[in-house]
């Protein structure tokens, strides 16, 4: 559900770990580096004109589209597949190790992966990982199709896709970066909240239809998402990374380690990495309890799908609101807020424990989500330079593929053990705690509203921490 800095909602990859996440998310995006001198601010046009609007921005409107079909087909998928497990294991557990297996993947690919997308071209890693995908999700449609999928083939092709949303999201991160100016990141980022909500809204109830038809059908439109991302990333004419023969002279093993000591180096991204594991697990493990107890007592994949279809909702309008909210309230405000209202959502689901109170319970509580991880996703990018920003996408992103696996081992681990109701509480009872904790996180209400990021931007770069960018000389150095 919420990401880190730097990643969306369910970012994917996230990403995302819930998937939503809800990749919770959460979790990018500068004119392109390669062709903006050194003297330069990059992603501000030269001579402080106004950039044009996103709409009319090429580039941008190409990633959007190729990443929205995905995002749509992946929903669509994804919603099917705890389906397509428990029928072929009959054990929802077994259907959450599946899961799980499929999340792995990431995880151990995110951090080489972010090394990957700061040394090679970003448009051919795109177009080539997002071809992969495509194939993988192909072979299990197929396989569905045929009446022949094991739960071994589905979880090997999870664990693949896992894989390539790992070398696409950070490429992908770095590409917004690469083409929308900075002033802009933050509406370009509650769009791609937008997006992400809009494909939440449709997954759901086009998948209960699609699994309804023949249970292959699901499975292929994640093929297909893949598919138009590698072609619309193809059809981007700029460059989507600056020179990478500077990122190539350092030895991999170094530019990770670089990109770890800088993630680390800033207190705010230190304080947030552990904190929104929790996060992504507790608020993903509720809503894997709810999706897996629906599916065990044979509510309609229909009504199922009502229930994603509430929460893209809450995420679409929040995302609506977003830019607006990101503009006037500082980030402690913000994010404390939306966690908040999301922690307090989570209690009153566990108070009611009913179909309808999920439905109408879960829209508010995502509410002030988008523009959380708006706001942080934007002033990781805004503060990061170009050069690193495949890196701190991974980096960051860890906090929601960390989660990944344990989302669904949680969530089918304690509906298993305990029942849904004391799933719920428990569940509630671990967002409220982490909120709390959230709140002492000083570094976090020191963040200010946008117009504040290229100060504290120029104090970074300043303070010696960005790697090949020694500190300038100046007073008692």
């Amino acid at each position: 559900m919420t990401n880190p800095p730097a990643a969306s909602v369910e970012d994917h990859p996230p990403t995302g770990p819930s998937s939503t996440a809800a990749d919770p998310a959460v979790p990018d995006p500068a004119a392109p580096d390669a062709v903006v001198p050194d003297a330069v601010v990059p992603g501000v046009a030269p001579g402080g004109a106004v950039p044009p609007s996103l709409l009319r921005n090429r580039s941008y409107m190409l990633l959007m589209t190729g990443m929205t079909a995905e995002s749509l087909g992946a929903g669509v998928a994804l919603f099917a597949v705890p389906l397509v497990a428990y029928g072929i294991t009959g054990s929802v557990v077994q259907a959450g190790v599946v899961a799980a297996v499929g999340q792995l993947g990431a995880l151990l690919a995110t951090l080489p992966a972010g090394v990957v997308a700061d040394r090679v071209d970003r448009r051919r890693l795109i177009t080539v990982a997002a071809g992969v995908g495509a194939a993988l999700w192909a072979t299990v449609a197929l396989a569905a199709a045929l009446g022949s999928l094991t739960a071994w083939h589905l979880a090997a092709v999870l664990f693949g896709a896992s894989v390539v949303g790992a070398l696409v999201d950070p490429a992908t991160s770095g590409a917004f970066r690469s083409v929308v100016p900075v002033p802009q990141l933050p509406t370009a980022l509650a769009a791609v909240q937008g997006r992400d909500a809009v494909a939440s809204l449709l997954a759901g109830p086009l998948g209960g239809v699609l699994y309804a038809v023949a249970h292959a059908v699901p499975l292929a439109a994640a093929a297909i998402g893949h598919l138009a991302t590698a072609v619309c990333t193809g059809f981007v004419r700029e460059p989507l990374n600056g020179d990478v023969a500077a990122a190539r002279a350092t030895r991999p093993a170094e530019a990770l380690r670089e990109g770890l000591r800088f993630v680390w180096s800033v207190p705010l991204f230190r304080a947030l990495l552990g904190l929104f594991v929790v996060i992504n697990v507790a608020f993903g493990g509720l809503m894997v309890g709810i999706n897996l107890e629906l599916v065990r007592t044979g509510t309609a994949p229909l009504l199922i799908g009502l229930v994603d279809l509430a929460v893209g909702l809450g995420v679409l309008v929040g995302a609506v609101l977003a830019p607006r909210l990101v503009a006037r309230l500082r980030a402690g405000v913000l994010v404390v807020g939306s966690l908040g209202t999301l922690a307090a959502g989570a209690v009153a689901m566990a108070a009611l424990n009913t179909y309808v109170g999920y439905v109408l319970l879960l829209p508010p509580a995502l509410l002030l989500v988008p523009a959380a991880n708006a706001c942080l996703s934007g002033y990781a990018a805004a503060i990061t330079p170009p050069q690193l920003q495949g890196r701190l996408s991974s980096v960051l992103g860890l906090t929601g593929l960390a989660a990944g696996p344990l989302v669904p081992l949680v969530g089918s681990g304690l509906l298993e053990r305990f029942g849904l109701g004391t799933a719920l509480v428990v569940l509630a009872g671990l967002l409220v705690v982490t909120v709390a904790v959230l709140s002492t996180v000083r570094s976090l209400w020191r963040v200010g509203t946008p117009d504040t990021w290229a100060d504290d931007a120029a104090a970074l770069a300043a303070s010696g921490v960005v790697p090949g960018e020694p500190a300038p000389a100046g007073p008692g150095r």
